[in-house]
């Protein structure tokens, strides 16, 4: 994970964070409530970025797949290519050999 990836992400989590002590500095005299408020903050930034951390992973997997199958589909028709045409070349020794089966 580089930090670069996600550096605005982590900003707007520090500016989430921020904006919301500067909301409940009026509640400093209830110390439960300040805190708790910081950490609901805190814990729905670490959510944003743990959900931005996972759609990169499930990007990077469906490139690869996508690579792979799109490698699979490249060998598979090779593969069908070369059947046609083994199989065209076999058409046309038969059809040489019944010709000349026919004329002689």
């Amino acid at each position: 994970m580089e930090i670069r990836e996600y550096f605005i992400d982590i900003v707007l989590t520090v500016v989430l964070v921020i904006s919301t002590l500067v909301l409940i500095l009026r509640f400093w005299q209830d110390l439960t409530i300040a805190i708790a408020a910081v950490l609901m903050t805190l814990s729905l930034g670490g959510l944003f970025l743990s959900m931005q951390v996972k759609v990169r992973r499930l990007e990077r997997s469906v490139i690869s797949r996508e690579r792979m199958l799109r490698t699979n589909l490249e060998e598979i028709s090779k593969r069908m290519a070369q059947k046609h045409d083994m199989a065209i070349s076999h058409l046309d020794e038969l059809v040489a050999e019944y010709s000349r089966r026919v004329y002689r």
